[in-house]
């Protein structure tokens, strides 16, 4: 899969410009505020709908404009257009593919896959739980339209629940405990197999990880991820423990007006040589990490997918050692189509660059091209 060409109208600075791109590695250069981080944005966008960085679509529409749009072409087995449009007025999004109209985001994750390496990806090794839970949730979601269905169902259950679990509380309606129970059921099943699901994921997922970090530390050092789930819960009856524990935490739950069980509670313990990475990794074994999580998440979708993931790297090199690096950019010749945001390309002559890659350099006036 491959992205040809993308065009952007009232999307932050970019006010009416179209990007050509190379089936190899896209070099995007240019300085602080050129609008280089908001063209691997809005490719994100074609991907998944959404962007990794606003909170909310108005706020990549360019300065006192009303609207923005998005243009993308993707070649695959098929030629693919999407065409995005937002409008600030009625605070509506319209996705098209092939000028049809989607509306559930399950319909469009997955069929662009697309892998996302960022600074802020610390917190994926560094920050609080729902960090690496977001991070898992979104790799089996691009590989699995199902464990998409079943965790958007999920979370939606959780708001159901915690307004029930409010409402008790503000009333004290004993005749609602029925229906609290109901909702419990719903929690439990849908839960169950959101478990199941991420604990095949992360089985297979860890080889790619092994695989991925060998080829960066030249087997220096054993990755390891562990999937920490009902309290640490290891055995097989899965749905008997959710039972279990739920039913232990009720009168918490009633206190506290919280679900307190399930999925949206667990944690993935990431390790190096059987050390937690969190409490005592180094800031390179961070960084490194993070980067392998990425490149395992690409070969991972590539391999379950039968598709080949975009590749987004965003301000990444100017992070890393000289080594890591180094390393880095040699594995990046095996990836497929890549977008790479660069300040200072004069800095960086350790990436290899082959004929077909592209240099896309960014100024006030127009896209230089080499």
């Amino acid at each position: 899969m491959i992205l040809t060409s993308i065009r952007l109208r009232n999307f932050r600075i970019h006010k009416d410009v179209e990007y050509k791109f190379s089936e190899n590695l896209n070099y995007i250069v240019g300085g602080n505020g050129k609008g280089k981080t908001s063209i691997l944005e809005s490719i994100y966008y074609l991907c998944t709908t959404k962007s990794f960085f606003a909170k909310n679509d108005n706020e990549v529409i360019s300065f006192n404009r009303n609207d923005f749009e998005i243009w993308g072409r993707f070649n695959g087995s098929t030629e693919d257009n999407v065409r995005i449009v937002f409008n600030l007025n009625d605070s509506r999004k319209y996705y098209f593919l092939n000028k049809k109209y989607l509306s559930k985001s399950s319909e469009i994750v997955g069929k662009f896959p697309v892998v996302l390496l960022t600074p802020s990806d610390h917190s994926i090794t560094q920050g609080v739980p729902g960090e690496r839970r977001k991070f898992v949730n979104s790799v089996i979601s691009q590989a699995s339209s199902t464990y998409l269905k079943n965790l958007l169902d999920y979370n939606r259950t959780l708001k159901q629940r915690s307004s029930l679990l409010i409402r008790i509380k503000e009333y004290r309606n004993s005749d609602m405990i029925d229906d609290l129970d109901a909702w419990t059921i719903k929690l439990i099943n849908t839960g169950t197999e959101i478990i199941k699901r991420r604990i095949k994921f992360i089985k297979v997922f860890n080889a790619f990880v092994k695989e991925s970090y060998s080829r960066i530390m030249d087997n220096l050092e054993k990755p390891n991820i562990e999937y920490y789930y009902l309290n640490g819960y290891k055995g097989n009856d899965i749905k008997e423990h959710f039972i279990k524990t739920i039913n232990e935490r009720r009168e918490d739950e009633l206190r506290r007006v919280a679900n307190l069980v399930g999925p949206h509670k667990d944690d993935f313990l990431f390790t190096i040589n059987d050390v937690n990475l969190k409490t005592y990794g180094s800031q390179g074994q961070h960084k490194t990490y993070q980067a392998v999580l990425r490149f395992a998440e690409f070969f991972y979708l590539k391999d379950i997918t039968y598709k080949t993931p975009l590749f987004l790297l965003d301000d990444v090199f100017g992070e890393l050692d000289a080594a890591r690096a180094h390393k880095i950019s040699d594995y990046l010749q095996e990836i497929g189509q890549a977008f790479i945001t660069v300040t200072d390309f004069s800095n960086l002559s350790f990436l290899k660059r082959k004929g077909n890659d592209k240099i896309l350099k960014l100024n006030n006036k127009a896209i230089n091209y080499d």
